[in-house]
């Protein structure tokens, strides 16, 4: 049975331009950085890590990844004032979280959501 997952890791031709991102996004960094091959972000109990062993020019339109975030707003306005482009703004969807989408430097699309609140509490 599966339980959690530990780690979602994505190629980069970039590192230090990633690194720059994903620490403007609000990633706090537990191994490695702008100069290394392979790092490993903090993502609540599970990691986002990077990597430069990949293909030299990452493949785009494999998915997405979702990060819960405490302020769905407040994350996406760090993202336009560090001159990101968020595909919108954030939204209510039907499925019951707020959110937005952005794309890394490398074309990975994100999703920093926040599952709305359906009743007291």
């Amino acid at each position: 049975m599966i339980r959690s997952i530990s780690a979602l890791t994505l190629f980069t031709a970039d590192m230090a331009r990633s690194v720059a991102f994903y620490e403007q996004m609000g990633f706090r960094l537990k191994y490695g950085g702008p100069d290394a091959a392979f790092t490993s972000f903090f993502a609540g109990p599970s990691f986002l890590n990077l990597t430069t062993n990949g293909p030299a020019k990452p493949e785009t339109g494999w998915g997405r990844a979702i990060f819960h975030v405490e302020d769905v707003d407040a994350c996406h306005a760090r993202a336009v004032a560090a001159g990101y482009r968020p595909e919108a703004p954030p939204r209510d969807a039907p499925w019951g979280e707020r959110f937005f989408h952005l794309r890394d430097p490398d074309g990975h699309e994100l999703s920093f959501a926040r599952p709305l609140q359906t009743g007291p509490g």
